[in-house]
Parts: C-alpha cells; sequence; structure tokens
C-alpha cells in the first residue's frame, strides 16, 4: 500500500527519511525514475540514505509492479522526480493509492522556462498541465517543502499557467 505521494527533484535525500517519514509512517520508499534506476552509483546512494527498504525502479518496472505494490501490507512512500511522472502513474496508468489523496510537491529547482511559486518551488508549463490532470483527477497537489512551511494547493496557482 502506499502511505505517502511526494513529487522531489532530488528524490530521496535528508527530509525524506527524517521528516516526511514520521510524518506518514512507511516500511519503505518506492522511487520511480529511468535514470536513478539505470545509474548504479545514483541507486546505491538512494539506498545508503536510509535504513527502511528502498526500491528503485524505472517507470516501465513499477507499472509491471503496481499491482502488487497495492496489494502489499506493507506501507510505501511513491516518489517521482517530477509531476509528470507523477501523473503518468496516478492518471494516466489509473494507479489508485487507497485512501491517498494528496500529492505532495517538494523541492522543484528555479530553471529557464519554469515559474516561481514558492522558495525552491518552481514549475514548467508541462509540469502545470500535470498538476491540473492530476487536480481533475480528484488529487489534492499541494506545494510543500516540509509540512510547516507549505505554500498552498494547486488551485492557488493555476491562474498562473492559464488556467
Amino acid at each position: 500500500m502506499i502511505s505517502f505521494i511526494r513529487v522531489d527533484d532530488r528524490i530521496i535525500h535528508g527530509q525524506i527519511v527524517t521528516r516526511w517519514s514520521k510524518e506518514f509512517p512507511c516500511d519503505g520508499i518506492i522511487a520511480v525514475n529511468d535514470k536513478a534506476a539505470t545509474t548504479p552509483v545514483l541507486a546505491q546512494s538512494f539506498k545508503a540514505s536510509t535504513d527502511k527498504k528502498v526500491f528503485i525502479w524505472t517507470m516501465e518496472h513499477f507499472l509491471e509492479k503496481k499491482e502488487q505494490v497495492l496489494k502489499s501490507e506493507k506501507r510505501y512512500f511513491l516518489i517521482t522526480k517530477n509531476p509528470i511522472d507523477m501523473k503518468k502513474i496516478l492518471v494516466d496508468e489509473g494507479f489508485v493509492p487507497s485512501d491517498v489523496k494528496r500529492v505532495v510537491i517538494g523541492p522543484c529547482n528555479d530553471r529557464p522556462g519554469a515559474t516561481k511559486l514558492g522558495q525552491n518551488q518552481s514549475i514548467t508549463q508541462e509540469e502545470a498541465d500535470a498538476c491540473e490532470a492530476m487536480t481533475n483527477a480528484g488529487y489534492d497537489v499541494y506545494f510543500a517543502l516540509l509540512k510547516e512551511t507549505a505554500i498552498g494547493s494547486w488551485p492557488k496557482f493555476r491562474s498562473k499557467f492559464g488556467y
């Protein structure tokens, strides 16, 4: 089962391991990112960051395992590096993680073509389209580096992207 859904451009790091796992208990972390899954040094560094079970999967592998994840008694965080990949999982592929309806968007670095929403939280139009699609599918897309520094849900920002 999934206990927490997160988009974070750093994938797995100290905030995930120490802060969010206290808010939302978990037995392990599933990170879905093709580059990390196919780069051994990246995968190993993510696994070394915690004593929890860590799976670094390609999108294809996750889609093959998604039913097993849903049926598991263990609680997992589901993390992608960007909103586009999370939208593919939740909307395009119809993965419904039981009763978890909040997608927490964490760090998204400033970069060319991105609109700044808050400190270290900038998204592109394509990522905004993904946020809109997840919201339309019934998810609360919530921007928070940490719970206490949340800047709000997608409806607060959607007008910046023509919605």
